[in-house]
């Protein structure tokens, strides 16, 4: 009951805080385009972020974009939930925050190694906009997670702390009109694993990862675009030396209700609204003996631009 009651407190707390940043861009902000968020509150597919930022004017804020999202990682990882909202500002650059609520797992052997979840504070400037022919958009961003109990948390008994720090390139190429196309590569450094939702690393890795995609037009003049992502992670975990962390896969669908077109590849000028329906591929065996049984997961995403 007391952990219980510590989660509603905590939810009553994310809300006036998502409710005060809310005001607060209301009040310093011009009106913004929708752009969808990825997991972790980024202009991206579902797990990589892409170089685009929320459209906003040279010298004001856009007001934010919020969304939700749920991974379904089984029996052992649990499910895992994402509350975000994210603001644009002097046209090019990009900041949120990010809240991890896990939902555990039932095996008893190792689900107690993921906590209730942590925060994430993420940020990026675009260097350079898309340019004609083959020129893409390149941005700079980073990405903070505190307060993060998973794995080797759990085990030494302590909140643990990671960043990503990135450069990616985006390009969408309108040649084709009825099909757009999107390309996206980038590398990060990082120390942590699976995102934090595996813990860390022992050591900061360069890791590459990209997208690409592609725009039909879906019925009731819908826009869906269809896409895959790849994400190298660092392929040990702080405090599990045995441990082998694959790369990441995802295969997403963006639904675009009301016939809008797409602006960026997977960014929209209107409807405010977009939703996501994934599949990733996380890990299963990752050492002998051991699996993680999260190899093709449901994951969903909603995103909603004020």
């Amino acid at each position: 009951m007391r952990r219980i009651s510590i989660r509603f407190a905590f939810a009553s707390l994310l809300v006036r805080t998502l409710v005060l940043l809310l005001l607060a861009a209301f009040a310093f902000s011009a009106r913004s385009r929708a752009q969808s968020l990825n997991w972790e509150g980024e202009i991206g597919v579902f797990v990589t972020p892409l170089a685009y930022t929320p459209p906003s004017e040279e010298r004001g804020f856009t007001l934010p974009i919020v969304s939700y999202h749920y991974l379904n990682g089984g029996p052992v990882l649990g499910g895992f939930h994402q509350i975000s909202v994210t603001v644009g500002a002097l046209h090019r650059i990009e900041f949120g925050y990010t809240r991890d609520l896990h939902q555990g797992g039932s095996n008893a052997g190792f689900s107690p190694l993921w906590g209730s979840g942590f925060n994430i504070v993420h940020g990026k400037v675009n260097l350079r906009e898309e340019g004609q022919n083959w020129v893409p958009s390149i941005s700079a961003g980073f990405v903070v997670r505190s307060q993060v109990p998973n794995v080797g948390g759990i085990l030494e008994n302590k909140n643990l702390t990671n960043e990503d720090f990135y450069l990616v390139a985006t390009k969408t190429v309108t040649h084709f009109p009825k099909v757009p196309l999107v390309f996206s590569a980038g590398v990060k450094g990082t120390n942590a694993s699976l995102l934090g939702l595996a813990g860390n690393s022992p050591d900061y890795e360069a890791r590459a990862f990209g997208a690409a995609g592609f725009a039909l037009t879906g019925p009731g003049r819908s826009t869906i675009l269809l896409g895959a992502e790849v994400m190298q992670q660092p392929h040990r975990v702080e405090g599990l030396p045995g441990i082998g962390i694959p790369t990441t896969l995802t295969y997403a669908v963006r639904i675009v209700p009301g016939g809008a077109l797409p602006m960026h590849g997977w960014g929209v000028q209107s409807p405010r609204l977009t939703v996501d329906l994934g599949i990733a591929q996380i890990a299963g065996e990752v050492a002998p003996g051991i699996n993680l049984r999260a190899r093709h997961q449901f994951a969903l995403g909603v995103s909603y631009g004020f």
